[in-house]
């Protein structure tokens, strides 16, 4: 009897992100604004660093076909992107303080060319992948938390501003879930203006 074609691996969805990279200076800078954190919120599922990112692109469930056709959209999508400069600046909560799941730093962003950058890729990969529905906030993920927890004020006033980078490059991920946290596999980087 054959096999239904969606039993068969290669027909299984692949899980894809698209993001730009955080350097080890910045890393550090994080890991030392949210160490007195970690003790006040113990059941919080803290990210390992290696796995700090910030994601422009979600692609979800990418089915094998589409395999080759993503890393060419995102390499078209950056082609004419200028290189820029940002930190990481800021902490918070989503969807709110009062009820965080997700305790994040912010990346610096006044001029746009994050956002920039997001819309640009989406706006390469909508042939195939729904545009995002929620404002982009430029941000990576420290920890996560269920149930919610209520932020106090003195959180947001956490001091975290690192110094400087320049972004000169995006990195197509695939990212494989496992315990105790996923890991995220580098497939293909993409220089801007390549």
């Amino acid at each position: 009897m054959a096999r239904d074609r969606a039993s068969r691996p290669e027909a299984k969805p692949l899980r894809f992100f698209v993001a730009v990279e955080i350097p080890d200076q910045a890393k550090n800078a994080v890991e030392e604004s949210f160490a007195p954190w970690r003790e006040e919120f113990p059941k919080a599922r803290w990210a390992p660093r290696e796995n700090w990112h910030v994601t422009l692109k979600f692609l979800g469930r990418t089915w094998p076909r589409l395999t080759d056709w993503v890393p060419r959209q995102v390499e078209e999508a950056v082609r004419g992107v200028e290189p820029f400069r940002t930190r990481v600046t800021g902490v918070g909560g989503f969807p709110s303080m009062g009820r965080a799941r997700v305790l994040w730093a912010g990346l610096g962003d006044d001029a746009g060319h994050v956002a920039g950058l997001a819309v640009s890729i989406e706006g390469g990969l909508l042939e195939e992948f729904p545009a995002e529905t929620r404002a982009f906030h430029p941000h990576l993920t420290v920890a996560r938390s269920d149930p919610p927890v209520k932020l106090p004020p003195e959180f947001a006033e956490t001091p975290l501003l690192t110094e400087e980078w320049e972004v000169d490059h995006v990195v197509l991920f695939r990212s494989h879930l496992r315990r105790p946290a996923p890991v995220y596999e580098p497939l293909a980087r993409f220089p801007f203006g390549g």
